[in-house]
């Protein structure tokens, strides 16, 4: 006789953990692919369709919006928007707004990554495990063939896939208020040569996907901070206090030594890519960096996840 748990999964009766057991300790069957793939389509469902998430995804595709509309006040009369410095710096492209649409995408990418992006990744990631716990079904889940580790994974790649769709709603929101309140055409690159509109398109979306990648190791943070305790709202106010700490470090002269080893440090090198030829030293290191905090910090997620014992 089967039933289904709480993530609407099929689970064996003779698959549950016996009383006094740890859950998901036990021998079990090894879960198949489509199971797994029947879990974390479960995980994604539930994890889009909360009012907290529709809510982070509203805020996030609103300042997009907001800029634009604040250029075209700005610009009404005909001028030129002010400080629009060099340096390659993310925030030099609102210089550009007006003179071509395509660049309220990276305004708005470089505008959300410092805080919006990844507070919005800090509140999913940290109620990715604590939230179970504190609403009492993590133990529930673990009674499903999936195992610690499969499950651990399985709330990872969710986080992932949030980190993807955030971005994406701020791109796209940028392309459609810059393509209304803007002229779009051809653009100049920082390094001042010019690209089609189809390329820089191309570009948007490879910034866009630079950025998504480059919150994965605050995803990874978040999920090990989500380990460590049974409070959903202790996990993400931690987590976001973590991301504004490390940033107001990141900006001290003091520990310019310490700097680079920072998650957020090379957070707006994307702004390279528009650059002819692209410079890609930054890029890859803060790929590698990002690579490296979620392979830490993910290991020590499972190496807590899998030794607690899980009371609820």
């Amino acid at each position: 006789m089967s039933r289904a748990d709480v993530r609407g999964v099929p689970v064996e009766e003779s698959e549950a953990t016996a009383p006094g057991t740890v859950p998901g300790s036990g021998a079990v069957r090894s879960p198949s692919p489509l199971w797994s793939f029947g879990l974390l389509r479960s995980e994604l469902l539930i994890t889009f369709r909360r009012w907290r998430t529709l809510a982070l995804l509203a805020v996030l595709a609103a300042v997009p919006i907001l800029v634009g509309i604040a250029v075209k006040i700005e610009t009404s009369d005909g001028s030129s928007l002010g400080g629009g410095g060099g340096g390659g710096e993310g925030p030099a492209f609102i210089s550009q707004i007006s003179n071509n649409g395509l660049f309220l995408v990276f305004t708005a990418l470089a505008a959300t990554l410092p805080f919006f992006l990844p507070m919005a990744i800090g509140v999913v990631a940290g109620d990715a495990i604590a939230g179970e716990s504190s609403a009492g079904t993590l133990r529930y889940l673990l009674v499903a063939p999936a195992g610690r580790s499969r499950l651990l994974l399985t709330k990872y790649a969710t986080v992932i896939a949030f980190c993807l769709a955030a971005t994406l709603v701020v791109a796209v929101s940028a392309l459609a208020v810059g393509a209304l309140l803007f002229p779009v055409g051809d653009l100049i690159t920082i390094s001042g040569t010019r690209i089609t509109y189809a390329e820089g398109l191309g570009r948007a979306l490879l910034i866009a996907l630079v950025v998504a990648a480059s919150l994965v190791g605050v995803a990874a943070l978040g999920l090990f901070v989500s380990t460590l305790t049974g409070s959903g709202i202790a996990a993400m106010a931690t987590t976001v206090g973590l991301l504004i700490t490390v940033q107001i470090l990141d900006q001290i002269p003091q520990l310019d030594a310490l700097q680079p080893y920072f998650f957020s440090h090379y957070w707006l090198s994307f702004a390279d890519l528009m650059r002819e030829p692209v410079y890609w030293d930054d890029l890859v290191k803060n790929l590698g960096l990002q690579a490296l905090y979620a392979a830490v910090f993910g290991s020590a997620a499972w190496a807590r996840f899998t030794t607690r014992d899980i009371t609820a």
